[in-house]
C-alpha cells in the first residue's frame, strides 16, 4: 500500500510538471501564467520549501463577521481581540457602526463584541491583571480642503479671572473686534481661573489668564466669511465682570482642510467577560495616542490630536489601574502621534522617533532617552534617514534583557513619497549609546510589520513603497532577522499585500496573524479608490515544519518576580532555552508591548524548571506566553503563565 501511494503522489507530480512545461511551450501568455502559478503552488507546498521558508494561509471571516480591523491585542484566553470602531469608514461613523470582534485562531470561531464608542484609533496596552486599557478613538472624521463649506478653525479663550473658572456652552458666538465675522462653538469648555504672579519678592505682577481651546466655525457657507489674520473676539451673553475678564483670540479661520478630532472616553476590556467596562474619561481628547506601561504600573497616555484636531500640546497623562483615575505628568513633553515609546529597566522611557505622523517636522521627531519624572531627554546619536522616520517600526530585540532595538524602514513626513530601506540597532547598555546601520531591505518600506518569534528571530513582512501602497507599491516579502549574525533571510512570499492599519500578532502556538491594510488607491494609476483588506492571513514559521516540537505542560499558573515554576516536558533534555514572551497589542506600525524575556532554567528527568527575573521594569506584571525551545530552534506551545 506505502508503494502504491508513493506510486500515486510521483504520478500527480509527475503530471504537474509535464502540464507546466506543455503550458509554457504554448508561448500564450495566459497559459503561461496559469502553468507559472500552478508550479508556484507546487513549489511553494512541498514540505522541504515549508521547513525552509514557511508558509502562508489567509483566513476569511463569514461575510457577517468581517470588518476593518485597525487595532488587535492578544489576550492571555487566547483569543485576539479585533477593534475596528468605524473602520476608517464615514459611513459606518455617521450610523454609530462600531464594531470589535474576537476570534479564536485554534477554534476558527468569531464573535462580535458590542462597541461603546468609535474606538478607531485609540490606544491601548496590556494591564497587569489581563485586562486591555483602551483609551480614545474619534470624534469627527477629517475633511479635505474643498469639502470644508464653512470657515473654521482654534479659538483660544482667556480667563483673566483669578477667582473662578467659567464654561462657555456648546453654541457660544465669539464675534471679532477688528473682521466683525461671528464663529459659533461646537463644543462646551471649561477655561480654568487666572493664576496670580508675583515675584521673587513676594510683589504681585498681574495674572496669567487660564485658557481654554474650542473649535469654532461660521455660522453660513461661503469663502466670504474666512478671516486672514489674528483677531481678538468678544464673546456674545456674558454679563458683568465676566464681559471684560473673558475673551477669545484666533489666528486665521478658514476653509483649510480640518484633521480628525479625538475623544477623552477610556474603557478596561475583559477577556474573560468579553465585553467593555467603561473608566474615567482622560483629561486630554487624543486620536493616535501611545499607551505605555510605567515602572510603577501606571499607563502613560501620551500625544495624539484633541477634541478641535489639533495635537496635544505636549500634556501627557497617567492612569491608575487601582483608582481608574487619569492625571497630568508633571512637566509637558511633545511628540508627533503614535509615538514609539518603550520602558527600560531603569525606569526610564526609549523613544525610537518612530511615529505615525501628525505633528510638526521640527518638534519631538528626535530620538532619545526621557525621565517622564524630571522631564529631562537625552538625545540619541547616529540615526540614518532621520527624517523619515514617520511608518517605521521599533521591536526590541531578544533577549529584552540586553536592551538593543531596531528600527525598521519608515517614509517621509505627511504624504512624502519618500521611503528608507535602512534598518538601524542600538545598543542601549553601552557606554555610549548610537544608532548603526543594520541589514538593508531591498526597497524602501513604510509600514514595515514586525514580530518577535520564540526562537529569537524577528519576522519582517509587508509594508509598501510609498504612502498608503500608493502606485501599488504593496511588498510583498517577509524575512527573519536574526539578531546574533545581524542579518537577514528571506522567507516565503506573503500573499496579501499591507500597508496603512495592518499588523501582526504572535500567536501562543508560534504561528503569527497579520490583519489589516487600507490601501489609498486601487490600482497602479492612482485613479480607483482603493478598499480595506479585510482577510487575515498567517504565517507559519519554518520552526514548525521539522519532525517535531518539545512539549510544556502543567506547571503554576503564576510565578512571582524571582521566583521559580517547574513544568513537565517529556523533551526537557533537549530544551536549550525558555523565552517569556509579553503578548502583542498593535496598530499603525505600533507594538510597545511585544518583549522576549530570556528565563533561567534547570531540568531534571522530565521536569524543566525556570525563574523569572527581579526587575519589574524587566519583567512588568500580567500574563505572559512561557514557550521553551529546542536543540534544532523549535519552540513548544505556550503555557500561559501570570506574573503578579
Amino acid at each position: 500500500m506505502k508503494d502504491q501511494a508513493g506510486l500515486r503522489r510521483a504520478r500527480r507530480l509527475g503530471i504537474g510538471a509535464v502540464v507546466v512545461v506543455a503550458l509554457a511551450g504554448m508561448n500564450g501568455p495566459w497559459l503561461y501564467r496559469f502553468g507559472t502559478e500552478r508550479y508556484h503552488q507546487y513549489k511553494i507546498n512541498k514540505p522541504e520549501y515549508k521547513a525552509e521558508n514557511g508558509h502562508w494561509e489567509i483566513v476569511e471571516f463569514p461575510k457577517e463577521y468581517r470588518q476593518n480591523t485597525i487595532h488587535a491585542v492578544l489576550l492571555h484566553t487566547g483569543k485576539v481581540l479585533m477593534v475596528a470602531g468605524s473602520g476608517n469608514n464615514k459611513q459606518n461613523f455617521d450610523a454609530r457602526q462600531f464594531d470589535t470582534r474576537t476570534w479564536d485562531p485554534v477554534k476558527g470561531t468569531v464573535k462580535k463584541v458590542p462597541t461603546p464608542e468609535d474606538l478607531f484609533c485609540t490606544g491601548h496596552t496590556q494591564l497587569a491583571d489581563g485586562n486591555i486599557l483602551i483609551a480614545g478613538g474619534t470624534k469627527r472624521y477629517e475633511k479635505l480642503q474643498g469639502d470644508v463649506t464653512k470657515a473654521g478653525g482654534l479659538m483660544i479663550v482667556h480667563n483673566e479671572n483669578p477667582d473662578k473658572p467659567i464654561t462657555l456652552p456648546a453654541g457660544t458666538r465669539f464675534t471679532g473686534g477688528a473682521n466683525g465675522k461671528t464663529f459659533v462653538s461646537k463644543d462646551p469648555v471649561l477655561v480654568p481661573r487666572a493664576k496670580k504672579k508675583f515675584d521673587q519678592a513676594g510683589r504681585f505682577l498681574g495674572n496669567s489668564p487660564g485658557l481654554g481651546r474650542i473649535y469654532v466655525e461660521a455660522q453660513k457657507s461661503g469663502a466670504r466669511y474666512e478671516t486672514g489674520t489674528q483677531d481678538n473676539y468678544r464673546i456674545q451673553g456674558l454679563s458683568g465682570d465676566d464681559t471684560r475678564n473673558t475673551y477669545g483670540i484666533a489666528e486665521k479661520l478658514a476653509l483649510d482642510k480640518k484633521d480628525f478630532q479625538g475623544i477623552r472616553d477610556a474603557y478596561e476590556f475583559d477577556p474573560v467577560a468579553e465585553k467593555y467596562i467603561k473608566v474615567d474619561p482622560m483629561n486630554e481628547a487624543r486620536w493616535y495616542p501611545t499607551l505605555t506601561t510605567l515602572s510603577d504600573g501606571k499607563i502613560l497616555s501620551a500625544s495624539g490630536l484633541d477634541d478641535i484636531g489639533q495635537l496635544v500640546p505636549g500634556k501627557n497623562e497617567v492612569f491608575d489601574p487601582k483608582t481608574k483615575k487619569w492625571t497630568y505628568t508633571p512637566k509637558v513633553r511633545q511628540f508627533p502621534t503614535y509615538p514609539a515609546l518603550f520602558p527600560l529597566q531603569n525606569g526610564k522611557l526609549f523613544y525610537s522617533g518612530s511615529n505615525a505622523g501628525y505633528g510638526p517636522a521640527d518638534v519631538g521627531r528626535d530620538p532619545g532617552v526621557w525621565d517622564v519624572d524630571s522631564n529631562k531627554f537625552t538625545e540619541l546619536p547616529g540615526l540614518s534617514d532621520a527624517q523619515m522616520m514617520e511608518t517605521s517600526g521599533t521591536v526590541l530585540l531578544p533577549p529584552a534583557q540586553d536592551e538593543r532595538f531596531m528600527v525598521i524602514g519608515g517614509g517621509g513626513v505627511g504624504e512624502s513619497p519618500l521611503a528608507s530601506r535602512k534598518t538601524r540597532i542600538i545598543d542601549l547598555k553601552a557606554k555610549n549609546p548610537r544608532f548603526t546601520d543594520g541589514p538593508t531591505l531591498e526597497k524602501g518600506t513604510r509600514y514595515p510589520q514586525s514580530s518577535v518569534l520564540p526562537d529569537d528571530s524577528i519576522l519582517v513582512s509587508g509594508g509598501s513603497e510609498d504612502y498608503r501602497g500608493r502606485g501599488d507599491s504593496n511588498i510583498l516579502q517577509a524575512r527573519l532577522y536574526d539578531p546574533g549574525t545581524n542579518s537577514f533571510k528571506r522567507v516565503a512570499d506573503p500573499l496579501v499585500g499591507r500597508n496603512y492599519h495592518a499588523g501582526s500578532i504572535l500567536l501562543p502556538d508560534g504561528r503569527v496573524m497579520f490583519f489589516g491594510s487600507d490601501s489609498l488607491y486601487g490600482d497602479k494609476a492612482n485613479t480607483k479608490p482603493g478598499t480595506f483588506e479585510q482577510r487575515v492571513e498567517i504565517y507559519t514559521p519554518p520552526y514548525l515544519y521539522r519532525d517535531a516540537r518539545p512539549s510544556l505542560s502543567g506547571g503554576p499558573q503564576t510565578i512571582a518576580r524571582g521566583a521559580s515554576g517547574t513544568f513537565a516536558s517529556q523533551h526537557a533534555g533537549t530544551i536549550k532555552k525558555v523565552r517569556l514572551i509579553r503578548p502583542s497589542a498593535s496598530t499603525h506600525v505600533t507594538d510597545v508591548d511585544q518583549r522576549s524575556i530570556a528565563l533561567d532554567f534547570t531540568t531534571s528527568g522530565d521536569k524543566i524548571t525556570v525563574t523569572v527575573p527581579k526587575g519589574r521594569n524587566l519583567v512588568q506584571s500580567g500574563w505572559y506566553m512561557l514557550f521553551v525551545d529546542d536543540d534544532q530552534g523549535t519552540p513548544s506551545e505556550a503555557q500561559w503563565v501570570k506574573v503578579p
